[in-house]
């Protein structure tokens, strides 16, 4: 037997496993100074001139930033960014950062704290809120027929800057970029059209074979939001791309999808974890806190790991979730225990919580998930799950149905790394 120790909220969880098993982590990358990377990033931008080509002295600049649950290393560039607009010439006055909330809650004092590091106090900075029709502004309709509104802090600003993280996504293929404008200061009408897309046809049904992990291209959400955000004529990019460990292993700046595209490139290299053939079982942590501070955020650990499981495998998921479901409405759609009805009602009302639910009931259905968290055992089962107390508890059960040979994968970083398998087993 050999012990493992994997990432649970803010603390860790060991056992043992009784399987031989193979360790699915991303690539090894140097670490570089972070303050040498920003700056590198900045005077380098990638299809764009640079800030001080763009912004004039004397204009309002506004910068958007991902909220608490999406770790950026906000604190890290934001300073070094506000430094490089007072050397053009833009007071503090004259900046203001703006949380790209989509749909969630609003931020503490402590998280802003956190999100902007030593600016906080010096720079103004607000919550979007998606349901407040005065914070929004009309701009138009995507070739789909969806109206486009947006925060109107970020419309009326003399320059708009958006800023984030960029890793895999599992329907709009990667986040960051333009996911920092839709759905991130979206409306709430707006977030929801530009997701629905994730469906076929309702004459094809089920969701659209191009809107997966790790894909742009022809995929329909990705499309959708790219056009959104453009109608908000963002002037410059930042993304970072991280380490499972929080450390900032690049920048990049520029174009809204130029540097983007870079960025996925990399992130595509780094964390994309090849398997010759489906395990019989995972072992998949989120990666700790944010990465499972609720579940909404969790699931997505769920949707990259299950790729390497063969059909009707067992998964065991470690997701805290001290945040409870991650929006108020999310576990209500699993009202819907049947699949077919649960779409049926998702098109009639969508929603971007009733999609995740959905997901996660069709991956519960596929194989047997075992879930660690502080849910109850009644709330894990209404997801199609079975609750065990703890990792020596969850590996207890999933013995139960596994030979001594079974194939196995432990995956510490379930929400960084995408397994692909080659060869279905």
């Amino acid at each position: 037997m050999a012990a493992i120790e994997l990432k649970y909220g803010v603390e860790k969880q060991q056992a043992e496993v009784p399987w031989a098993f193979l360790s699915l982590e991303p690539k090894k990358l140097d670490v570089g100074v972070a303050d040498e990377l920003i700056r590198n990033a900045l005077r380098q931008p990638i299809g764009s001139p640079p800030l001080e080509q763009i912004v004039q002295p004397g204009e309002s600049v506004l910068i958007v930033t991902s909220d608490i649950t999406r770790y950026t290393g906000s604190e890290l560039y934001l300073p070094i960014l506000v430094e490089e607009l007072n050397r053009i010439g833009i007071a503090d006055e004259q900046i203001s950062v703006l949380v790209a909330l989509g749909i969630h809650r609003k931020q503490t004092v402590a998280e802003h704290q956190k999100i902007l590091g030593s600016l906080y106090g010096r720079i103004n900075v607000f919550d979007h809120d998606c349901d407040d029709p005065g914070q929004l502004v009309e701009l138009g309709q995507t070739d789909s027929g969806f109206s486009v509104q947006l925060n109107r802090r970020a419309v009326s600003a003399d320059r708009l800057i958006v800023t984030g993280t960029i890793g895999f996504h599992y329907f709009a293929g990667f986040g960051g970029g333009r996911k920092g404008l839709v759905p991130g200061i979206a409306g709430r009408k707006t977030c929801m059209q530009s997701h629905f897309a994730v469906f076929n046809p309702p004459e094809v049904g089920g969701k659209h074979p191009r809107a997966i992990t790790g894909s742009l291209a022809a995929n329909p959400v990705h499309q959708a939001l790219l056009q959104a955000a453009r109608l908000a004529k963002p002037d410059f990019l930042l993304n970072t791309v991280l380490s499972p460990q929080k450390e900032l292993l690049a920048v990049f700046c520029g174009d809204l999808e130029q540097a983007h595209l870079s960025g996925c490139d990399l992130v595509r290299d780094l964390f994309q974890a090849q398997l010759e053939q489906a395990a019989d079982l995972a072992i998949i942590s989120c990666g700790g806190e944010p990465k499972d501070i609720n579940f909404i955020q969790s699931q997505k650990a769920l949707d990259y790991g299950c790729r390497a499981v063969r059909e009707g495998g067992t998964i065991i998921l470690l997701a805290a979730c001290r945040d409870g479901f991650g929006h108020p409405t999310f576990f209500d759609w699993f009202r819907y225990q049947d699949l077919d009805e649960f779409e049926t009602a998702l098109r009639a009302d969508y929603q971007i919580n009733g999609q995740t639910a959905h997901a996660t009931l069709h991956k519960a259905r596929r194989f047997r998930v075992i879930l660690v968290s502080e849910f109850s055992a009644e709330q894990t089962a209404m997801m199609g799950m079975k609750k065990a107390v703890d990792l020596h508890a969850a590996i207890d059960l999933a013995r139960a149905d596994l030979t001594d040979n079974a194939k196995v994968v432990v995956i510490p970083d379930g929400g960084t790394v995408l397994p692909t398998v080659s060869e279905k087993g």
